[in-house]
């Protein structure tokens, strides 16, 4: 998943071309509501093919799946919705989806959630626009936390740390046994955001750290000042030149044994892993800094669908989320992708994989939920600031009040505008 050039869309105008199609999966035909798809990795497009062909097995109707390369799509969604945009659309909640409501370019669905069953409050808020209506129908998520390989920590005699002393002195005792400790690739723009989310959650606390995405809090404070410190002193054990690695460079490190942890969601780095090695991935959550705050929260994004504003097939479009809403739509799903979590109550759980159900269980432990950085803040201010930012702290590491300064003398600027 990519979400550099998501945000980078986010924050455009109209005026260029719409999203390039490409009808793959069950594509029948002129007629039937279409779908903009962003799954254009092979595990994700073969999942969501067999949900959308069961739809049609039950319906009689005809789905047109329009796939794209996950960055192309995300580049281009302002424009794309703005021009002549599928039915019904891949996103993701929160200010990701926020956004283009409050811009008018979603379809409300209020009237489909009425009749929804198995979604949290929690889920309905997280799909509810500022306008107190629904916009999403909620597909699946999944957790962020720190993986690792079992056959490793074994041979190797490693413990999973609790606190971040512990952290430390892992990476450190790795870097000693010849293993790059964090395998980390920020090319994307988007990676390395999960690293700050976690050190703030954990140094500041949850609360703290939603009022610093909406601009609440000053990036400039003693307290965002203390994160960026804990994460210059992690600097040394992580891969070196991030900026010029993918998330998937990063993370087939960790497969090939070369690095002994990384800091990602649950779907990315089981895809760079054979069946035959994935039942050897794990995960910890991220250590605790301050006992105030604990392991408290967990970052866990959710992923769905959306009805655009210029929908063609409006009572199609409709039909198609009903199903997708149920139970049984998300077996299917994840009946070809294990990487990620179903969101419905309703969804079976019994052929769940060992790390799947330990997702489960983080998720249900924790006591406040994150979406991500570049979904709890606005786009704009993401895309224009903070992916920069977090580079420029990766190559420049020393220059903190610098960084925070200059953050926050933007901060001001963008959320001056709102």
């Amino acid at each position: 998943m990519s979400r550099r050039s998501l945000l980078r869309g986010a924050a455009l105008g109209a005026g260029a071309v719409a999203l390039p199609s490409l009808l793959t999966a069950c594509d029948s035909g002129p007629s039937g509501v279409t779908i903009g798809s962003n799954a254009s990795d092979a595990v994700p497009k073969k999942a969501f093919a067999a949900a959308f062909k069961a739809y049609e097995k039950k319906s009689k109707k005809t789905v047109r799946v329009n796939t794209v390369h996950h960055e192309s799509f995300q580049e281009n969604i302002n424009r794309y919705l703005q021009g002549s945009p599928d039915d019904v659309f891949m996103w993701f909640a929160g200010n990701r989806m926020q956004y283009f409501a409050q811009k008018g370019l979603l379809s409300d669905i209020s009237d489909l959630w009425r009749n929804f069953h198995g979604f949290s409050d929690a889920l309905k808020k997280q799909s509810t626009g500022r306008d107190g209506k629904q916009y999403l129908v909620p597909y699946y998520y999944y957790p962020w936390a720190v993986f690792h390989r079992k056959s490793v920590f074994r041979a190797k005699g490693y413990e999973v740390p609790r606190t971040f002393d512990e952290y430390r002195a892992l990476a450190k005792q790795m870097q000693k046994d010849g293993l790059v400790p964090f395998a980390f690739g920020d090319k994307d723009g988007w990676p390395a955001m999960g690293t700050f989310d976690y050190l703030n959650m954990r140094a500041n606390g949850y609360d703290f750290h939603i009022a610093l995405m909406s601009g609440q809090k000053a990036w400039n404070s003693p307290q965002v000042k203390q994160v960026f410190d804990l994460w210059r002193g992690l600097l040394p054990y992580h891969q070196q030149g991030a900026n010029g690695r993918t998330w998937q460079e990063a993370a087939q490190a960790l497969a090939q044994k070369k690095a002994g942890m990384t800091v990602l969601g649950l779907p990315h780095p089981g895809q760079q892993f054979s069946v035959a090695d994935r039942a050897d991935l794990d995960f910890f959550p991220f250590p605790e800094i301050d006992p105030a705050h604990g392991q408290d929260a967990v970052e866990a994004p959710i992923d769905g669908f959306l009805m655009s504003k210029k929908a063609k097939d409006k009572e199609g479009a409709q039909d198609l989320l009903k199903f997708l809403a149920t139970p049984h739509a998300e077996d299917i799903y994840l009946a070809s992708d294990p990487n990620n979590i179903a969101v419905n109550s309703g969804a079976d759980t019994a052929a769940y994989t060992p790390l799947q159900k330990k997702a489960v269980q983080l998720v249900a432990g924790a006591k406040q939920i994150s979406q991500f950085m570049d979904r709890d803040t606005r786009p704009d201010f993401a895309s224009t600031v903070m992916i920069q930012a977090i580079q420029q702290f990766l190559n420049k590491p020393d220059d903190i009040d610098g960084l925070v300064n200059d953050i926050e003398r933007q901060k001001k600027q963008i959320f001056a505008a709102e």
